[in-house]
């Protein structure tokens, strides 16, 4: 069995803007549905995902 360490992810600044209307977003897992109030975030690569809003305040830092 290998070594078991610990690790941090890196924190990569990403854009995000909260829906205020239902959308269907394009995944890179397939369509995924936001209601109003989530934030949908856009990585470094263009690729885009929904977060609802209590993970969003417990997972994200705004920078700016």
């Amino acid at each position: 069995m290998s070594k078991t360490i610990n690790v941090i992810k890196k924190p990569i600044p990403v854009k995000a803007y909260q829906t205020d209307k239902p959308l269907n977003i394009e995944t890179l897992e397939g369509t995924m549905h936001a209601n109003p109030g989530d934030w949908i975030i856009t990585g470094p690569d263009g690729e885009q995902w929904p977060v609802k809003r209590e993970i969003f305040e417990k997972t994200y830092s705004v920078l700016n």
